[in-house]
């Protein structure tokens, strides 16, 4: 009974301190309302995108990885084709990288790099960027929430296609070339 009681009273001392804190400095309490909201990348999804990818370039007579980041171009999903070089697994974890975090096409940047020398520097921002075709943002409704990135197709744009079809699995916005 006695421990009930010590328990009652510390419980209430708490109750009693949280609110004197609130009392004295109300800036401090955040409200869940007020919390950046953002959308997640579900593992299933991740899953289901990366071997879509894999599956249409294999379709294609290509042995690719594919890898799947979410929006802070941490890995959901990476998928090597059986056969497919061990440089491909790099390749497309970089390229879904790049894609999530400069929300962008990788082809299109590689592109606009060619045009305009002056952001060359942007092939250095950090180890993980990888500046060549095959990586796609995942957008859903306008809000990138990750990247998928394909290597190992001989060419960039037979990369970018397979990145494509896990778009297209997950139902996210297609990419779409705008000079």
């Amino acid at each position: 009974m006695m421990n009930k009681v010590i328990s009652n009273i510390r419980v209430l001392s708490c109750l009693i301190i949280l609110g004197w804190g609130l009392i004295i400095n109300p800036d401090r309490l955040v409200l869940a309302e007020e919390l950046p909201q953002q959308s997640v990348l579900p593992l299933e999804l991740a899953n289901k995108a990366a071997l879509a990818a894999v599956k249409h370039c294999k379709k294609e007579g290509y042995r690719v990885s594919a890898t799947v980041v979410d929006g802070a171009g941490v890995i959901k999903a990476l998928l090597r084709a059986d056969g497919a070089g061990a440089h491909t697994v790099d390749s497309s974890q970089r390229k879904a990288y790049t894609a999530a975090s400069l929300r962008e096409s990788t082809q299109k940047l590689a592109l606009l790099i060619a045009r305009k020398p002056e952001i060359q520097a942007l092939r250095d921002m950090n180890e993980s960027i990888l500046i060549l075709g095959g990586g796609l943002p995942i957008k859903i409704e306008g809000e990138v929430i990750g990247g998928i990135g394909v290597g190992g197709a001989p060419g960039a744009a037979l990369d970018e296609n397979c990145a494509r079809a896990g778009l297209e699995i997950l139902g996210a916005d297609l990419y779409q070339e705008k000079n």
